[in-house]
């Protein structure tokens, strides 16, 4: 019997509309100022960086794009070399200097709980190192306990508060910041936790690096 494997990727134009799709699952009332023309005009952005899991079943071969190394698929523009897939989750971030700004992690509702969102927030710690950041940030509602220990774990810490941040309701948001993520216990930390995750879900590879 086939399985499923979720492989996250480099995003490409192709995968705009699932992703908004998306967006506007997880984020009820804040999508509108993220439409796909927006995220078209993200992807030729250097200073964003957007990444897709998309589904696809265990039988289908990893070599297609697991040779072509993530530096050439991502600074060469080659966006067509791995075939539209059922995209469900995405991640992005604004480069800004030396922090990585975390836009956005959100995965499909059927697909939560099975290790994806935490596998795309490696990846963006993962990418965000290769692009010399020193730290990532983001913000996150103050009601959205998982999240925040998601974070937690991945050794985020509480730096501020945004009131009233989220248009749709007013909920304040909870602004997490790591600390360096180039340091020795940072690292420690995260190669710990990526390992884990790694046994936990042999089922999610990477090709972004």
């Amino acid at each position: 019997m086939l399985g499923k494997r979720y492989i996250i990727r480099p995003m490409k134009y192709e995968d705009v509309a699932e992703v908004v799709q998306i967006d506007r699952e997880a984020f009820p009332g804040e999508w509108v100022f993220r439409s796909q023309s927006a995220y078209k005009q993200d992807l030729n952005n250097p200073s964003v960086r957007y990444m897709v899991a998309y589904k696809t079943n265990s039988s289908e071969s990893e070599g297609q794009t697991s040779k072509v190394s993530w530096f050439k698929r991502l600074f060469s523009g080659e966006r067509h070399l791995v075939s539209p897939e059922n995209i469900v989750g995405f991640t992005g971030f604004w480069m800004m200097l030396r922090e990585a700004h975390i836009i956005a992690i959100a995965v499909r509702d059927r697909y939560r709980r099975l290790g994806i969102g935490e596998g795309l927030l490696i990846a963006t710690i993962e990418l965000a190192q290769i692009l010399n950041a020193n730290v990532v940030t983001l913000e996150v509602r103050a009601s959205n306990q998982i999240a925040q220990e998601l974070y937690r774990k991945y050794d985020f810490q509480v730096t501020g508060r945004r009131p009233r941040y989220y248009s749709s309701d007013g909920e304040d948001a909870i602004i997490m910041s790591t600390d360096d993520i180039t340091s020795v216990s940072f690292q420690a930390s995260f190669q710990r936790l990526k390992k884990a995750h790694a046994q936990a879900h042999p089922e999610i590879s990477y090709q972004v690096y």
